[in-house]
């Protein structure tokens, strides 16, 4: 049988193969969305949200270990393992990220706790505090959760024509969680991991 040059394998030979890691099949939500877990970096920083079947296979190949977990149970060829809901990397991986987090209704309404800057009800719509039509900007520090009634009353004036004041000036939020907070929904069990506050609806 012939060689390669090196002499490692015969020539066409994959060599040994690694049995693919089994995959159980998750039980459904009783919601009917499909499971989805946090993952955290090696140091604890959250990196992104990945179905809960990719997070199984991480644990399962040892490429991560489980922070929390379900009630519900998966059964796969020799290892039952609790569906994690938080999950953490075993090595530590450097990811590029944005410098500014990107602005949008959900992150407006997180960032001020889901209620109206002015009245302090709920919020229901975003507000420009400076109105585009005097040139305000759709920016962090321009954007304000609002509720409908302060925010048809407000229309395209200036807040001094109104006697209003802000509580504090809109800030653009920083720190790695506000790269999930802003996009998605938070699942409860995530907040101690995110520094979610109470106001922040799931």
């Amino acid at each position: 049988m012939s060689r390669s040059a090196s002499g490692s394998s015969p020539v066409g030979h994959p060599g040994p193969r690694r049995d693919p890691v089994p995959v159980p099949r998750l039980p459904v939500p009783s919601s009917g969305t499909t499971a989805a877990t946090l993952l955290l970096n090696a140091t604890y920083e959250p990196l992104c949200v990945v179905s809960s079947r990719r997070a199984i296979v991480l644990v399962l190949a040892e490429k991560a270990v489980p922070v929390d977990a379900a009630a519900e149970v998966v059964h796969a060829e020799r290892v039952s393992l609790p569906v994690p809901v938080v999950v953490r990397l075993t090595r530590y991986v450097r990811v590029p990220y944005p410098a500014q987090v990107p602005l949008s209704r959900r992150a407006v309404f997180t960032r001020d706790g889901q209620t109206c800057v002015y009245c302090g009800s709920s919020a229901t719509s975003i507000d420009h505090v400076v109105p585009r039509s005097r040139g305000g900007t759709h920016t962090w520090d321009n954007v304000v959760a609002a509720c409908r009634k302060c925010n048809h009353t407000k229309a395209d004036r200036s807040l001094a024509e109104l006697g209003w004041k802000l509580p504090h000036p809109p800030r653009t939020p920083s720190g790695a969680a506000w790269r999930l907070l802003g996009a998605r929904t938070v699942d409860p069990r995530w907040r101690e991991w995110l520094g979610v506050p109470e106001s922040v609806s799931a």
